[in-house]
């Protein structure tokens, strides 16, 4: 019993890690398949394509004693999904990644627990005591989150050599040379917009798990249907032109298996099983380790350069990050039967007796019943 339940308590923190390291592979490969001519609005398409073709079978088999009733309320939501992480958020950063590095873009994401957590507290889902030390440690975790990354957007400073990138530098300082900084604040712009928009993608996933509690039918649906509603986009951005949707046996092949497998169908199970175990700011606040790992495969493969600033907002970034978990994990420990249901308040919470926001008095609001993705 007492292994049993250690294991419970490790299995969500063993799923994000993994889930980062398949990350830190797909924001290297992808960034090497677009900058060698592959349209981010194909590879959106082709890697949702992916992950249904995996998905699909899997939740025809394991679920069909249990998929609930389609309604117009849950489709409406799952279009939502759709629109804003296959359509929105895919093809954002990719653009962004390509516009800047793999690792700044790696690096600038971290600020998606900060963004999750703004609007989860905006939406009701997250309370906030203003006296407790937890919730002081979100507040502050927040703050240094946005400060690390205006820093790394206004400040570059001088190019941090590491060991295994001596000799690397020229070549890399070639190609950054003939990027507009224009072009590199809209890549900073589109890294932004994907993290608001993935954050959004989060809550309202919370939100369907209530309704929809078939994990692999909806991440099946997610992926099928942002392969229709991105295709109709891609068509639409190439301008009709059926040349860019040529793949080989190459890496732009490999980007698209890898991507739909590893970050599409098991990223979108894996992260529905921990959102209702921890709830949506457990889920993103393990980029740091996604960041170390592709800024040393984007120095060494890449050959990319790592500047003083990024490093400097980086470290900010991860302070902030685990000050931010800290104060969740006290959430979660503090609520009875954490560890199985997650405690998403999103109801409406009452105003406090003296007049108060609810925020402010913090009024306990019904937790809702066992979800899943």
């Amino acid at each position: 019993m007492g292994v049993g339940k250690v294991l419970n308590e490790v299995k969500p923190y063993l799923y994000m890690v993994l889930l980062q390291v398949g990350f830190s592979g797909m924001y290297i490969v992808s960034v090497a398949s677009l900058r060698r001519g592959m349209s981010h609005f194909v590879l959106v398409v082709y890697r949702n394509l992916v992950a249904t073709l995996l998905m699909a079978p899997f939740a025809l088999l394991f679920e069909r004693g249990v998929r609930p009733r389609m309604t117009p309320l849950i489709f409406l939501k799952v279009m939502g999904l759709v629109l804003l992480e296959p359509v929105l958020d895919q093809n954002m950063y990719y653009l962004g990644a390509k516009l800047t590095s793999a690792g700044f873009a790696s690096a600038l994401v971290n600020i998606l627990p900060a963004v999750t957590f703004i609007m989860a507290l905006l939406l009701r889902m997250e309370k906030l005591r203003l006296r407790s030390l937890h919730s002081q440690a979100k507040i502050f975790g927040t703050v240094c989150t946005v400060a690390g990354a205006v820093l790394m957007v206004l400040y570059h400073g001088p190019v941090v050599q590491f060991p295994w990138t001596r000799g690397h530098h020229h070549a890399a300082a070639a190609a950054a040379a003939s990027q507009s900084s224009a072009s590199w604040l809209n890549g900073v712009a589109m890294v932004i917009g994907s993290c608001v928009t993935w954050a959004g993608f989060f809550i309202l996933q919370s939100n369907t798990l209530q309704s929809y509690p078939a994990e692999m039918s909806l991440a099946a649906l997610i992926c099928g249907l942002g392969t229709l509603m991105s295709g109709a986009v891609a068509l639409v951005a190439e301008r009709g032109d059926m040349s860019v949707w040529a793949i080989g046996f190459d890496t732009r092949l490999f980007t698209v298996v890898y991507s739909g497998i590893v970050c599409s169908g098991v990223a979108f199970y894996v992260q529905g099983i921990v959102t209702q175990v921890r709830g949506p700011v457990f889920v993103t606040a393990f980029q740091p380790l996604c960041m170390i790992i592709t800024t040393f495969l984007g120095s060494t493969i890449l050959k990319e350069e790592t500047t003083m600033g990024s490093v400097i907002g980086a470290a900010i970034i991860v302070v902030g990050l685990y000050s931010l978990i800290w104060g969740k994990s006290k959430d979660h420990h503090s609520k009875p039967g954490a560890a199985a249901v997650a405690e998403l308040p999103t109801t409406t919470p009452a105003p406090a007796a003296d007049g108060k926001s609810a925020l402010a008095a913090d009024v306990e609001t019904p937790p809702v019943a066992k979800c899943a993705y």
